[in-house]
């Protein structure tokens, strides 16, 4: 019997849901600086394109998508390839219920299964339950950006953080395709890796 709550691989299919749990971040808060919030058929769009080399990850909860997480590119050179930004949200009635972490802890481990190295999240400052969120997951804050952002009428400082994922060796394979990471016999497993953190 399937458990109420999981972890799985998003499909263009959760756009609907994803937006209903991402638009309130754009509209009503300075969390993201994207004011607008994008259409079903532009997360359809960035769901597949993410795909295509990095893990999208939704936590569902009796059926209903509760939250989700992804990785993708920090740079676009080359040397950048190991590195990844993050970035998780979730539905306001599912938040301080282990969510944003099962998610993350998930993510993790499909992230060191292809040979990334390092995460790099951002977020607006002063935000508490944010900061106290990436510490609790192991995050090192590493830089603050003063008044980098106008939003909501408001400049808004910015820092940057980074959660170390896997050992740095000397001349590291090239990191594998999340496609590649999703033929392992073990991939539901990794995926499993953080359900002990959801309540339900």
């Amino acid at each position: 019997m399937e458990s109420e709550s999981r972890i799985r691989v998003a499909t263009p299919a959760d756009a609907p849901a994803v937006r209903e749990i991402y638009a309130p971040f754009c509209e009503s808060t300075a969390v993201t600086f994207e004011e607008t919030p994008p259409s079903e058929a532009e997360l359809a769009d960035r769901i597949a394109s993410t795909l295509e080399d990095h893990p999208w990850l939704v936590c569902e909860r009796a059926g209903e998508v509760v939250g989700y997480a992804y990785a993708g590119p920090l740079r676009k050179r080359r040397a950048y390839r190991w590195v990844v930004e993050l970035s998780v949200y979730v539905a306001e009635g599912a938040r301080r219920t282990g969510v944003g972490e099962a998610l993350y802890e998930s993510l993790f481990a499909v992230l060191e299964r292809q040979g990334i190295r390092d995460g790099y999240a951002v977020t607006t400052v002063p935000n508490p339950s944010t900061v106290g969120f990436h510490e609790r997951l192991g995050f090192e804050r590493l830089v603050d950006f003063p008044a980098i952002g106008y939003a909501e009428d408001e400049w808004r400082d910015v820092a940057w953080w980074r959660r170390s994922i896997g050992e740095k060796v000397a001349d590291p394979d090239p990191p594998r395709s999340f496609p590649s990471v999703r033929e392992d016999d073990d991939f539901e497993a990794l995926l499993a890796t953080g359900s002990e953190r959801l309540e339900g």
